[in-house]
């Protein structure tokens, strides 16, 4: 399952992230590393970006980059 399946309220721990290069060090660098705990607390009105809680502090991430995330429930 993807990241950007997920709705508002769900909670998923990162399994792998399917990019490299910078985007892959972007997303390390803001916390996207293996077993950590993301929950989805909303979507913009069109559905992009989302806004997530990981490590307790918020991100908003585009749904593009949040389609390279696999996750599990």
């Amino acid at each position: 399952m993807m990241l950007d399946t997920l709705s508002k309220g769900q909670k998923a721990k990162i399994k792998k992230i399917r990019t490299d290069g910078k985007l892959l060090r972007r997303l390390l660098d803001m916390g996207f590393v293996m077993n950590s705990e993301i929950e989805v607390i909303r979507e913009a009105p069109l559905f992009d970006p989302m806004e997530l809680k990981i490590h307790n502090y918020y991100i908003s991430i585009r749904k593009s980059e949040a389609s390279l995330i696999e996750v599990k429930i």
